[in-house]
């Protein structure tokens, strides 16, 4: 079993709640997963002392494998000569993580893909068919039978409710992509509610589909939808037969995360649709 500790939109700035941060960081010591992931956004504004600080609140993250991905907001929107010149001045300087990379974990591959788009698609984003080339590349690399992960900050499926903008362009067409990779399952972010789909949702075929699971804004205050003035965060259980995927809830008045009801679903290649478990969300 491989235990991923998956966050969101930290968005550190303006909208950012400190104890939300701290309540967090207890979770992750709590729950001891194999691998922790943000899934972009973890500034609000791309400013060089929100990067520090978002990466002060990382570092005090449990020592396991942390893989973070940049999303739309850790480019500059109002400062346009940087935006067009050096987009990622301060995340170079400040996230010791590159925008594309890939880790090894228990038996697993994990990709992360930078689908913020500085020039062409501020909002949401782009991919490109370098990336998925070298996501191919490492999944081709990976043990046969390793647990094959794709992270990307912005959204294929709109969450129930519509919120969240368009998804990412030529969702369909990357998604057929990763399935012919193997993926296992995809974590993403941007829409500020969590959310549980499959790429069956997008691209008809055989089988389940790969799980497409969105993590809410950890520790912003800006929840959509069910999620408004709440924070999020995933527990994801990758079993050999399905993805079970618990999100945990902070509250301003909250002591802490707690967990919500959870939803599993097959993964790609299982014989047969697994119930959800507790009612399932998404």
């Amino acid at each position: 079993m491989l235990k991923i500790l998956h966050a969101s939109d930290l968005q550190v700035g303006k909208p950012f709640c400190a104890r939300a941060g701290e309540a967090f960081i207890q979770l992750a010591f709590d729950i001891k997963p194999h691998l922790i992931v943000v899934s972009g956004d973890l500034t609000q504004r791309a400013k060089r002392h929100e990067f520090r600080a978002a990466w002060g609140l990382l570092k005090r993250l449990p020592t396991v494998p942390l893989v973070v991905t940049p999303g739309n907001h850790d480019v500059p929107l109002f400062r346009f000569w940087e935006r067009v010149l050096f987009p990622y001045w301060h995340w170079n300087r400040q996230i010791p993580r590159d925008r594309d990379s890939v880790a090894q974990v228990a038996g697993s591959v994990i990709v992360g893909l930078d689908s913020a788009s500085p020039l062409r698609a501020i909002v949401n984003g782009r991919i490109s068919q370098g990336q998925l080339a070298f996501a191919r590349k490492q999944f081709e690399r990976a043990p046969r039978g390793a647990v094959r992960v794709l992270v990307i900050h912005h959204h294929f499926v709109r969450p129930p409710g519509g919120e969240g903008g368009a998804p990412l362009p030529g969702a369909k067409g990357i998604l057929r992509q990763v399935e012919d990779m193997g993926v296992d399952l995809v974590l993403g972010g941007h829409v500020h509610t969590s959310n549980v789909a499959t790429s069956r949702d997008l691209v008809p075929g055989e089988g389940t589909g790969v799980p497409l699971i969105t993590a809410g804004t950890t520790t912003s205050r800006r929840g959509r939808g069910e999620e408004r003035r709440r924070n999020s965060a995933n527990l994801v259980h990758v079993l050999d037969d399905r993805v079970d995927v618990i999100p945990h809830f902070f509250e301003s008045r909250s002591a802490g995360f707690e967990p919500g009801p959870s939803t599993s679903v097959a993964r790609p290649g299982a014989s047969a649709p697994v119930p959800p478990l507790g009612g399932g969300r998404g």
